[in-house]
């Protein structure tokens, strides 16, 4: 079995910085994406930044290019979201997902929240 468990959400105002981590343990052999996704109230579940393990690759969302950083730590399989210029339509749950042989996990999501 594998564990995701996100840590550093919070409350901050327009143009503040969060920094989230992802730390996964467990049954991990062959990460094949491991990355964040987000979820605002009535909305659905998306993707924000990803590490793609086949070629080393990381996807970002259009709406935050530029002001979140995806970084991660292999050797303790985590990761980080840097999130810069923070804004009020950032504000949602984030998720952790780690993505292994056809599998995917889910930490239990961390709620950042951006007030103007």
């Amino acid at each position: 079995q594998v564990q995701v468990v996100e840590a550093g959400g919070g409350s901050v105002q327009a143009g503040g910085t969060l920094r989230l981590s992802c730390a996964a343990s467990g049954s991990i052999f062959s990460i094949n994406a491991m990355g964040w996704y987000r979820q605002a109230p009535g909305k659905q579940r998306e993707l924000v930044a990803r590490f793609l393990s086949v070629d080393g690759r990381t996807n970002y969302a259009d709406s935050v290019k530029g002001r979140f950083t995806i970084s991660r730590d292999n050797a303790k399989n985590t990761v980080y979201l840097q999130m810069n210029n923070l804004k009020p339509m950032d504000t949602a749950v984030y998720y952790c997902n780690l993505h292994q042989l056809q599998h995917d996990y889910w930490g239990q999501g961390t709620q950042v929240t951006v007030s103007s």
